[in-house]
């Protein structure tokens, strides 16, 4: 019986969301108090992967710092040819969720994310559903506060 390898490049996000350089601490913090939302991926102008920055890289540190400053890449990017169990066991063992792709170059190409279970993997299809979702919701939200609002105000005197 052969066993089948897979791939980090297989199953990572293509397309994670980034910050750019001139990310600051404050905008990281905001960034990172979103539901689903774990890291702040800093990139600079071609793609390469600078800093990833997680919540704990902030304690402490002034809002008007610049983000880059504050993470990391050592232990936290891996390689899209990787072996999947192997990057599945070291979250595990380093209790994250998420590990942003590079490649030879350090430019990222995608983001390991491990669902909350720790069973499978997220998906591109599971970040846009939860987005159209989150977007309907601050719809239907903004529609029925506007439907609560009179057709035309009259004037205070």
């Amino acid at each position: 019986m052969t066993r089948v390898t897979r791939r980090v490049g297989e199953v990572m996000l293509q397309h994670p969301k980034v910050s750019g350089r001139s990310t600051t601490v404050g905008e990281a913090r905001a960034l990172l108090a979103r539901a689903k939302v774990h890291n702040a991926l800093v990139v600079d102008d071609v793609g390469r992967l600078l800093a990833v920055v997680e919540p704990a890289d902030l304690e402490g540190r002034d809002d008007a710092e610049r983000a880059v400053d504050a993470g990391a890449l050592t232990s936290r990017t891996v390689h899209p040819d990787d072996e999947l169990d192997d990057r599945w066991s070291q979250l595990r063992v380093q209790g994250r969720r998420r590990l942003a792709v590079v490649d030879d170059g350090g430019v990222l190409v995608g983001l390991l994310c491990l669902k909350r279970h720790g069973a499978g993997f997220c998906t591109d299809a599971d970040v846009r559903a939860r987005e159209a979702e989150r977007e309907g919701q601050a719809t239907s939200h903004q529609a029925s506060e506007n439907a609560a609002e009179p057709a035309t105000r009259l004037p205070v005197t």
